[in-house]
């Protein structure tokens, strides 16, 4: 008996972190959380899902945002497309040789303001492979191909100063790590330990 619960257990485990890797591996833009009015560095991390490299990456910039600086990437380009009033309203990065093969990830960062009066931002994103395919990453949160959100919250609609800028980059690493995937791992796990004594508690 105790060598089936172990073995049940062990399944279990696995497949709780089989469906964490499988939740999170989706193009996602950091912080996850902002304030209204704030400066930040906005992170695009993008994971290869393929057994092709990933070539190319758009991002639709939402109006609750107005970028206006990018960090150059070694090995890529990239391209915006702005409106009639010259805001930028996406950007694109195109590898020049390669790109991320199926066991790479890559980072792109971008900067601009949050809107003051913003609640959410919503990242919509085009993952293009050597192939010519396309992943658009832009559906609802519980989607198979969902779009990265950034949660606003209230600020007191003063710009944020530089010092307040510095706090919020280094705090995205922080910030990346308290994810939804994660989270739902442990109710999983924690679930799944509960059933598991209500079974072996009915056969006893």
């Amino acid at each position: 008996m105790k060598k089936q619960v172990t073995a049940l257990l062990s399944t279990l485990v696995l497949s709780t972190i089989a469906f964490a890797g499988t939740a999170s591996a989706h193009v996602v833009v950091y912080p996850q959380e902002a304030t209204q009015g704030s400066y930040e560095k906005f992170t695009v991390r993008v994971p290869t899902e393929k057994d092709i490299p990933t070539t190319k990456v758009k991002i639709d910039i939402p109006k609750d945002v107005e970028i206006s600086r990018f960090e150059p990437k070694e090995g890529w380009k990239y391209e915006l497309q702005k409106d009639s009033s010259g805001l930028i309203t996406s950007v694109t990065w195109t590898a020049n040789n390669a790109g991320l093969s199926p066991t790479e990830f890559g980072e792109f960062n971008m900067q601009g303001k949050v809107g003051d009066n913003a609640k959410k931002i919503v990242w919509k994103a085009y993952q293009t492979y050597k192939d010519g395919s396309t992943v658009a990453w832009e559906g609802p949160a519980d989607a198979e191909s969902p779009a990265s959100i950034t949660t606003v919250i209230k600020g007191n609609g003063a710009e944020a100063d530089s010092d307040t800028l510095a706090t919020n980059e280094n705090s995205d690493t922080n910030k990346s790590n308290l994810t939804l995937p994660t989270t739902l791992s442990i109710i999983a796990l924690v679930l799944g330990i509960i059933s598991l004594a209500l079974s072996l508690r009915r056969k006893k």
